[in-house]
């Protein structure tokens, strides 16, 4: 994971999207167990409780799972989960823009496709 936080958004929210991307990213799989809670709070020196609040999100959102005594483990089906989730946060959250953009510069399907390193 990144060390470098920023200002945009709170740091357990930061860490949380980074063990998400993580997960889409194949980087962790189902099943796989999460890092204590101590162990990424003295390696991004963060308070633990920051931790531990972006893991409960994790938990509240069904893709990790705590087992006592055991750690947090990612749940079955967590990255299909978030596929679903991501597509339809960038369709209709970030398309309609990109979109728009795309229309405004007059680019065609062909544009968008082409390889611009094997045109030069």
């Amino acid at each position: 994971m990144d060390y470098e936080w920023n200002d945009t958004q709170p740091i357990y929210r930061q860490l949380r999207d980074r063990i998400v991307a993580m997960i889409l990213d194949g980087v962790l799989n189902e099943g796989d167990p999460l890092p204590s809670v101590r162990t990424v709070a003295a390696e991004y020196r963060v308070n633990p409780l920051t931790v531990l609040k972006g893991y409960q999100q994790l938990v509240a959102e069904q893709l990790v799972e705590t087992k006592r005594g055991r750690g947090m483990f990612i749940n079955d089906g967590a990255r299909d989960l978030l596929l679903s989730g991501e597509r339809e946060k960038f369709l209709t959250e970030q398309w309609p823009a990109i979109r728009a953009t795309i229309q405004r510069l007059g680019l065609t399907p062909n544009d968008l496709l082409a390889d611009k390193d094997k045109e030069r």
